[in-house]
């Protein structure tokens, strides 16, 4: 075994991380500015844990986006305009009980007869489109690169060495987990043997006084979960294991050369086929929950009195399935945008990137094509820890900094304390390359079979604005995309608050140089700011 000392180290590490009509309202002046000393922050209630994200900075004392604030005092009971928003994701739960009611239907298609009775070239898109088929598991886009073998890739050195790292690191990583798991499930059945019983208290753990070795040592390891928040061994046991699954899916699949993850057919670098997949736009598994979840932040019905309230209540929710357990197709993307566009959509959330995108132009003329036809891009800023105008993520918008478009907007990810600590430890960040920040993480949301879970990552930031997008297209749809996206970055609250960066205590910056508007969203002004361009 392990020893305590050890065992800590490894187990301290985090755990793996892996979218009104024509009468002007009455408002109030908004808020401008906040102190940039840190505020009196509270425990937070359970209440409070799954609806940070709507709550109000200088109320609650919460880096929220006053999304409740906003309907309180603005929305109140007005009818707005039903804005439809693609989710191009994972796939989404559209029977799950807090989404069936806003999922969008194409009413030019008569669901399940074989025929593409829209002549759209999609056959059955009731609800959307799925260009992954009954595909799952797939490569890194590196892993891609290097399968390939042509050595003349600008890009393949990089990848080759990134490759032998990250393999390094996850094989590492496994290793040391199996240990974590196994040290664990020893500690718990030792003190469930000691007391006689699986549901042990923490004071009685406390209360142990041993010479035994295993015993001592067992209770060394419960004391230090239940220090971290844990209320239960059972609790770690089950976090450590979602932990080594997700290690397991890097190994046996991202990272593995030997995968055949494709399964429709198609070559992924000819785009002159398109019309591949199927009209199923739920996930394949449950456990493939990132899209449900990214739905519901957008748009779960809010106050029904089930388990969590979307952003945006004028919403129809297209699920366009196109982001596997691995990393996307730049083809698949492109045409994902193009769909959604052509099908509808005004505002488009995608919460998925990667490090390198072999077919780049194609994603960014399809952004360009839905920023000519007034959609709004709204794209998670990444999950690295890194600054994004040194270390691309994509998809992106601009060439050498030379905007393709005008539509898109890229965010990073809010925890819930403000403060030092207030900008995720994950996000991705960039003066250049991010616009704006909004919560992501310990965000609460749905998840299939009519369950919910709390998730992190600049996938849940992305869908938290492409919801306030939407309410400022439902209560004002005249203003074009551009505007709209001007709105969300001029109404932000502009903090004055130094920030760790990349959860890196050493690295501490002014919260403004982090994106380019150095503002977090905030619905409130949004729709004030809205009804003053409107009018």
């Amino acid at each position: 075994m392990q020893t305590i000392k050890s065992f800590l180290t490894v187990i301290g590490a985090s755990l793996i991380l892996l979218s009104c009509g024509g009468t002007a309202l009455v408002i109030s002046t908004p808020i401008e500015n906040i102190d940039s000393s840190p505020l009196k922050v509270s425990e937070m209630t359970e209440a409070e844990q799954q609806n940070w994200g709507h709550l109000d900075l200088l109320k609650d004392t919460i880096p929220g986006m006053s999304v409740d604030k906003a309907y309180a005092e603005i929305i109140k009971n007005k009818k707005g305009k039903s804005v439809t928003v693609a989710v191009i994701d994972s796939g989404i739960d559209i029977n799950h009980e807090d989404l069936n009611d806003v999922v969008w239907t194409n009413e030019d298609e008569i669901p399940n007869n074989g025929k593409d009775d829209d002549n759209n070239g999609y056959i059955d898109d009731v609800h959307g489109w799925n260009f992954l088929g009954e595909g799952y598991n797939e490569q890194l886009e590196m892993v891609r690169i290097l399968v390939s073998g042509d050595t003349s890739n600008p890009e393949y050195a990089a990848a080759k060495a990134e490759y032998e790292k990250e393999y390094k690191k996850w094989s590492e990583r496994k290793v040391q987990y199996d240990q974590i798991y196994q040290q664990v499930k020893f500690a718990d059945e030792t003190l469930a043997k000691h007391f006689g019983k699986k549901d042990y208290t923490k004071k009685e753990v406390a209360a142990i006084e041993t010479e035994d070795e295993d015993l001592k040592m067992s209770a060394q390891i419960a004391n230090y979960m239940f220090s971290n928040g844990l209320d239960a061994l059972s609790d770690a046991l089950k976090e450590i294991s979602n932990s080594l699954e997700s290690i397991n899916d890097r190994l046996d699949y991202n990272l593995n050369k030997d995968l055949k993850g494709r399964v429709n057919g198609d070559d992924p670098d000819d785009m002159s086929t398109k019309y591949y997949g199927n009209g199923n736009v739920k996930p394949v598994k449950k456990s493939e929950s990132h899209g449900t979840h990214v739905a519901g932040i957008i748009a779960a019905e809010r106050n029904n009195g089930l388990g969590a309230n979307g952003v945006a209540n004028n919403v129809k929710l297209m699920s366009i399935r196109t982001v596997p357990n691995g990393d996307e197709y730049d083809k698949d993307v492109a045409l994902a945008i193009r769909y959604a566009v052509d099908n509808g959509a005004r505002i488009i959330n995608g919460s998925f990137g990667k490090s390198y995108s072999p077919h780049s132009d194609w994603v960014r003329d399809a952004i360009a094509y839905a920023g000519k036809n007034d959609v709004l891009f709204v794209h998670a800023a990444g999950n690295d820890s890194k600054d994004v105008d040194v270390e691309p993520n994509f998809p992106d918008d601009n060439v050498n900094y030379v905007e393709v478009s005008d539509n898109y907007i890229r965010v990073g990810a809010l925890s819930p304390k403000y403060g030092s600590n207030m900008v995720a430890s994950f996000s991705n960040y960039g003066k250049k390359n991010v616009d704006v920040f909004a919560p992501g993480a310990d965000i609460y949301s749905t998840t299939p079979e009519n369950e919910y879970d709390s998730k992190n990552g600049t996938s849940m930031a992305a869908p938290a604005v492409a919801g306030v997008a939407a309410l400022i297209r439902s209560y004002f749809p005249k203003l074009t995309a551009a505007q709209v996206k001007k709105v969300l970055m001029d109404s932000g609250l502009p903090l004055k608050t130094k920030v760790i960066v990349g959860g890196d205590s050493n690295n501490i910056k002014p919260f403004s140089e982090l994106s380019s508007s150095g503002r977090i969203v905030n619905a409130y002004n949004a729709l004030i700011l809205a009804s003053r361009l409107a009018n």
